[in-house]
């Protein structure tokens, strides 16, 4: 049975940092692309970051770049997300997803073999 389990998620100031983590069971780590997805109120979940099963290729939508980081352990079969400078508009529930793929693109365009229950990251002003 295949689990994935965030952890890591809070309240924080504007400005502040937070250090998500993403470990996932059951399943074969280093065959999947792994990512961060995240909803906002009222919003649709969008892809915000993206790493490769090999961990060298990495997308970073433009709201986040600069200020967030994703990173993956493979030995230790976990996902990172550092956010740093964190703005109110971060505020959202952040999942974690895996789809079996080499790269991100499949990920980002269809979506994740499987998701995490979410953690909420709260910024407030």
């Amino acid at each position: 049975q295949v689990q994935v389990v965030e952890s890591g998620g809070g309240l924080v100031q504007a400005g502040g940092s937070l250090r998500l983590s993403c470990t996932a069971s059951g399943l074969t780590f280093d065959d999947y692309a792994m990512g961060w997805f995240r909803q906002a109120p009222g919003k649709e979940r969008e892809g915000v970051l993206c790493i490769s099963r090999s961990g060298v290729s990495t997308y970073y939508a433009d709201s986040v770049k600069g200020r967030f980081t994703i990173s993956r352990d493979n030995a230790k079969n976990t996902l990172y997300l550092q956010m740093n400078s964190l703005k109110p508009e971060d505020t959202a529930m952040y999942y974690c997803a895996a789809r079996e793929a080499a790269s991100c693109s499949g990920l980002l365009a269809f979506g994740a073999d499987y998701w995490g229950q979410g953690t909420q990251v709260t910024v407030s002003s």
